[in-house]
């Protein structure tokens, strides 16, 4: 077993290095990747490899994206980098009109193997334009896979196993999480569809992903000093999603709160929330940002974002208003 310290960035790096070493269909492509990524997440492939397999490309995402549905319906593997999902909206054609339905349009003639690194959430001091977090958009499209990896060790299994896989992959890291430092073990192999249980709790059931579920488990952590003990799931992959982990949970606990840095409305949390009530019939609470821009301000970039207190805050208010609503 090969288990290394590393951080976020140095995790997916490493990932796609190896697949590069492994597979010569493996190809990287995008802006700024040939000086090792705006975050790093490509630090040392260059030299590695090469200017025909890790490709700066001109600033246009449409044309980039366009460009790796080609190659990978040539059977190519293209890894495309987005820099962040904002800027991947000037792709949404080629993302969800060709990547997407390929397969299904051409009765499995072609397939897409391609994963499309989208990075999501608040950036620190970036504002509205840089710090959206847009999974439910892609999670609503057939034909497309949507991981969101919280910890290093995600970002290393699961980038490895989308390598491997048949179908295009909508890859969203977070903006926040490349410094993250974590212990990977190099042969652990991801298993998408499989949500994780960072905690386990009977008294609530809290289903969250990307990098929400840090301060999700530290609101638990703190819960649990107030005799309340709150089970955290990471989802780890939005579609598909692991559904019999959450309902399992959500119908020992009785109780789910779904956090997500998104926008609470139209958020994915929703569709988690409908499922487990028509499932378990739970008691339902959900916390996401308000449907508002992000501000470049301070103030009001934290309006918009999920710390530990706001976690806190939104459980046990939910606690209380069921104590309430039985008495």
């Amino acid at each position: 077993m090969a288990v290394k310290t590393m951080n976020y960035a140095q995790a997916a790096a490493a990932a796609l290095e190896r697949a590069m070493r492994e597979d010569p269909t493996v190809v990287a492509m995008g802006e700024d990747i040939g000086r090792g990524g705006i975050f790093g997440q490509y630090k040392g492939l260059l030299d590695a490899f090469g200017a025909q397999r890790v490709i700066d490309t001109p600033i246009s995402e449409s044309t980039i994206m366009g460009a790796a549905v080609g190659m990978a319906l040539t059977g190519i593997r293209p890894v495309v980098e987005m820099r962040v999902v904002d800027f991947a909206l000037c792709a949404m054609d080629e993302m969800v009109n060709q990547a997407a339905k390929n397969r299904y349009m051409f009765g499995g003639q072609g397939r897409v193997r391609l994963v499309a690194r989208l990075p999501i959430g608040i950036w620190s001091a970036s504002a509205a334009q840089h710090s959206q977090s847009l999974e439910a958009w892609f999670a609503h499209m057939p034909g497309l896979v949507v991981v969101c990896p919280s910890t290093p060790q995600d970002n290393y299994s699961m980038l490895r196993a989308a390598l491997k896989a048949e179908d295009p992959f909508i890859y969203m890291e977070h903006k926040e999480l490349w410094g993250l430092q974590g212990e990977v073990d190099e042969e652990l192999e991801a298993q998408f569809g499989k949500a994780r249980l960072v905690r386990d709790g009977s008294d609530l059931t809290i289903v969250s992903w990307s990098a929400a579920v840090h301060p999700a488990l530290e609101a638990a952590e703190r819960l649990a000093t107030r005799s309340i003990q709150a089970g955290v799931i990471d989802l780890g992959t939005i579609w598909p999603w692991d559904r019999d982990a959450v309902l399992s949970h959500c119908a020992r606990s009785g109780r789910l709160l779904v956090v997500h840095e998104a926008v609470r409305a139209g958020g994915f949390g929703a569709e988690i929330a409908a499922t487990a009530a028509e499932a378990t019939g739970c008691r339902i609470a959900r916390l996401g940002a308000p449907r508002v821009p992000v501000g470049y301000a301070s103030a009001l970039e934290a309006i918009a974002s999920i710390d530990a207190d706001k976690v806190e805050r939104a459980a046990l208010e939910f606690i209380d208003a069921g104590a309430r609503a039985t008495r």
